[in-house]
């Protein structure tokens, strides 16, 4: 039997939020992914991680040391959240909001 739902949301944290069961974020580090996202979209940065993003992420947060934030990028990285491309940081293309469909398909055997 197939399934479909529809799910609408309205934030990048809910976005993320949305696949968090994957990658097990904490709710800081996921307020902290979902500014780093909007700065960097707002920014028009493909590194989700530079230092303008990090600035105006650290003041949606209220973090008043951007440094700070790194802390939270070691962990985001290491939960597969981002990843290193070369020189920049860039979100799983999983939680991308620009992709257009994702297909999730469960099998459950008993």
């Amino acid at each position: 039997m197939e399934q479909k739902i529809t799910i609408n949301v309205n934030s990048t944290y809910k976005y993320l939020q949305l696949w968090n069961g994957i990658f097990n974020l904490t709710s800081t580090e996921l307020k902290v992914l979902a500014a780093l996202v909007d700065a960097a979209n707002v920014l028009e940065d493909t590194n989700i991680c530079s230092v303008k993003s990090k600035k105006a992420a650290a003041r949606t947060v209220g973090q008043e040391d951007f440094n700070t934030l790194n802390n939270y990028i070691k962990k985001i990285k290491d939960k597969g959240a981002i990843k290193k491309s070369k020189k920049d940081y860039v979100l799983n293309r999983l939680l991308d909001q620009s992709t257009i469909k994702v297909e999730v398909n469960i099998n459950w055997n008993e």
